[in-house]
């Protein structure tokens, strides 16, 4: 049995199967990308919730594994030289995890850095900028509510960025042409996010974004990811 108490993080949220990968996360644009690889990969992983309402991203447990206070965060027992491995930010977790089955990334060299140049394209634009136009849009409506400029800024720069993904899907299955990728899961949770989480898809025109929308519904349609989507489970 893996021994993962060098890993504080267990001494509050224990591993009930320490052999497996441990998963700490949310239901967020960014923590169901780590659950969707998981399920997509087949790879057996142990969920922990970490309540946002507790601030438990913010504990000293939790921070002990990522001193960045975000999820998600992962810890794998069966790391490089069969050694643990803890791991945080969402695009790192996924390159880790693509690298370690050879899956979900492509085998060939010049394929894969571009793949790995749209994760940086999502990791570096859609997320932050699609994340500042949900704070100020539902969030912090209140607080501009006589400033129409922070929301009218991240919107046009969000459709600006849907309007580059709307070039690069047309005439592709997928971000990499026929090959579901980590490409495809960092980005599509974040476009259904928009929707889901900020209710974004009339102010930021989804349907003036055909490849996007008909993508994104083959993405949420795959039984794997669409399990992935909804782990962790809240405790009752």
């Amino acid at each position: 049995m893996a021994d993962l108490s060098a890993f504080p993080i267990t001494t509050r949220w224990p591993a009930k199967n320490p052999d497996i990968i441990q998963l700490y996360s949310l239901q967020t644009p960014n923590g169901v990308k780590v659950s969707v690889a998981l399920e997509e990969l087949g790879l057996t992983y142990e969920p922990h919730y970490i309540s946002f309402a507790a601030n438990e991203q913010k504990s000293p447990e939790f921070e002990s594994l990522n001193p960045n206070g975000r999820i998600p965060a992962i810890i794998d027992p069966n790391g490089p030289d069969g050694k643990p491995i803890g791991l945080f930010e969402s695009g790192a977790i996924l390159l880790y995890l693509a690298e370690k089955t050879g899956k979900l990334i492509p085998a060939d060299a010049a394929d894969r850095y571009e793949c790995i140049q749209w994760v940086f394209f999502q990791m570096a634009s859609i997320g932050p900028m699609f994340g500042q136009f949900g704070h100020f849009h539902k969030f912090a409506a209140d607080k501009v509510a006589n400033n129409s400029y922070p929301v009218e800024r991240y919107r046009d720069e969000s459709k600006r960025l849907l309007g580059v993904l709307e070039g690069r899907l047309k005439g592709r299955q997928w971000i990499m042409g026929d090959q579901y990728t980590i490409a495809d899961i960092t980005t599509f949770t974040w476009v259904r996010g928009a929707d889901i989480f900020y209710g974004g898809r009339e102010i930021l025109e989804y349907a003036k974004f055909p490849a996007v929308s008909d993508w994104l519904e083959r993405c949420i349609a795959r039984p794997a990811s669409a399990r992935g989507l909804n782990i962790p489970v809240k405790p009752e």
